[in-house]
């Protein structure tokens, strides 16, 4: 008898948890690590986007590249998880279901916490690099970041792939 009703409550419990996800709920929708990156790139510099560099790609390269440290990668996909625990915290929603201003809210209490300003440094430094480092690395699409600082790049260009 106790094996029945078990059973029936794990029924339950799972179509509920199935509603909710096939309803919408926001918060338990899949948002990839590289969606969160991507918007987030966008929020702290919105030029790369505007110039037509794809900062996410550079990102997935960093992401499944085997010189880049388990560790490092790691920390990427925590600060993921800790920035949207943070925007649910604040308004019940992921970091990419938010509007403008909501995101620039929870980045500017983000910010504050030493772990969360060295974290947005860090995806900050690898925007900085899809944008301005040399095109062979997968950013920098047709050299717009260097065009758009007037910059030619050094020489000798690397003629393959260091990192």
């Amino acid at each position: 008898m106790n094996y029945a009703k078990r059973r029936l409550f794990l029924k339950a419990g799972f179509l509920s948890s199935a509603v909710l996800v096939m309803n919408g709920c926001s918060l338990f929708s899949i948002t990839t690590v590289r969606d969160t990156l991507k918007v987030l790139q966008n929020d702290l510099f919105p030029k790369a986007e505007e110039l037509g560099i794809n900062t996410s790609d550079y990102i997935g390269i960093i992401l499944k590249h085997s010189r880049i440290s388990h560790e490092d990668k790691q920390y990427l996909k925590n600060g993921v998880k800790w920035l949207n625990e943070y925007a649910v915290e604040l308004y019940s929603k992921q970091y990419t279901k938010l509007l403008r201003d909501e995101r620039q809210k929870v980045l500017e209490g983000f910010a504050r916490e030493s772990w969360g300003s060295s974290w947005l440094d860090t995806v900050l430094r690898y925007t900085f690099e899809a944008t301005f480092g040399d095109p062979i690395y997968g950013g920098n699409n047709k050299e717009a970041g260097w065009k758009w600082l007037a910059f030619s790049g050094g020489n000798p260009r690397p003629t393959k792939v260091y990192l």
